[in-house]
């Protein structure tokens, strides 16, 4: 498991690693600030800070809940962030937690999330190095260029989720049979998600702007307005894509009712085929069950069968044609009144 970094930064914008927390406390009166970097502490290892750095006691156990929703807190010696980070990859979204804590002379960071199986922040000290002019100004400088970077990746996760609602999207109209529907209840629950974190998130950043918080100076706040204006945009991005997943879920039922539909009426037209055959056939099946049992010879005579029966049968064949007509002349009648 990757160890914890702790960080001595100059004024100048010098990064100093350092081996122990210890050693980073030490520097404290130093000119520049500490960052200390916590990787999957243990709660002894936070609770250590609250007597050098002030950490409220209240702010460490918000670090080992892991039920909290994204928030900002304010104390007399740091405000506390509990921020998220997104990853997304084999259509799993996995959203884990960042805390961050501004002091006037450090930044303690902390993840419980292992780096290597959670890439978002490995690099996250390379990005401190790339932008050290802003980071070296104070910790509320760094804080948000870790957030910066953390707001910048949920992008990946969010533009992920979209190309699988445009892949459903083809595939309903290519085959909606084939299209399996628990796929866009899976990407609405992972929508739901993000917005749920992306709405929190975006209040802290209200907060920050209001100029809310002791520990985050003016001249940082007009920072900070830049990743509200991310999540804003991100807020809208999945606001949007959700209305997508519905009105996905609205096209493929109407498909599949379509498709049910058209199997009724071909059904019908069948039955429609066969009442009309039935209807011909019945009054020609009931002569021909009387004459069958010999009353038509009875009551014409049996010596006159050879005219009788003929005529009989062309009596039957002459029924069935205006009984065919009849039920003809009926349905262009129904079709004219729809």
């Amino acid at each position: 498991m990757t160890e914890s970094r702790f960080y001595h930064i100059s004024k100048t914008g010098k990064i100093v690693r350092l081996a122990t927390v210890e050693e980073a406390l030490a520097l404290m009166q130093d000119n520049g600030f500490l960052w200390l970097d916590y990787i999957h502490p243990s709660k002894e290892e936070l609770s250590g800070l609250t007597e050098t750095l002030g950490l409220h006691p209240l702010s460490i156990e918000d670090c080992f809940d892991d039920n909290q929703i994204p928030k900002i807190e304010d104390y007399p010696k740091h405000t506390f962030i509990l921020f998220n980070a997104f990853h997304y990859t084999n259509q799993t979204l996995t959203i884990y937690e960042v805390d961050l804590f501004i002091g006037s002379k450090f930044l303690v960071t902390v993840s419980r999330e292992d780096p290597d199986s959670r890439p978002t922040l490995k690099e996250i000290e390379r990005m401190v190095e790339f932008d050290i002019e802003s980071a070296r100004q104070g910790p509320a400088f760094l804080a948000h260029v870790f957030l910066d970077y953390i707001v910048d990746k949920k992008f990946s996760a969010i533009e992920g989720l979209e190309e699988e609602l445009d892949t459903a999207e083809d595939l309903i109209l290519a085959n909606h049979a084939a299209f399996n529907p628990a796929e866009l209840l899976r990407l609405r629950r992972e929508l739901l998600n993000l917005r749920k974190s992306l709405f929190h998130e975006r209040e802290i950043l209200v907060k920050i702007c209001r100029k809310d918080c002791l520990f985050i100076s003016e001249k940082a706040i007009l920072l900070y307005r830049d990743i509200y204006d991310h999540l804003a945009k991100f807020f809208e991005l999945t606001e949007s894509s959700r209305d997508i997943v519905t009105s996905l879920m609205e096209m493929y039922l109407s498909m599949i009712n379509n498709q049910m539909t058209r199997a009724a009426n071909d059904t019908n037209v069948t039955v429609r085929r066969l009442t009309f055959i039935t209807t011909i056939f019945m009054p020609l099946t009931l002569l021909a069950g009387i004459g069958g049992m010999s009353e038509f010879s009875m009551m014409t005579g049996t010596q006159n069968w050879r005219i009788a029966y003929p005529l009989f049968l062309l009596a039957m064949v002459v029924i069935g044609i205006l009984t065919f007509y009849f039920l003809v002349s009926l349905e262009k009648k129904r079709k004219e009144n729809e």
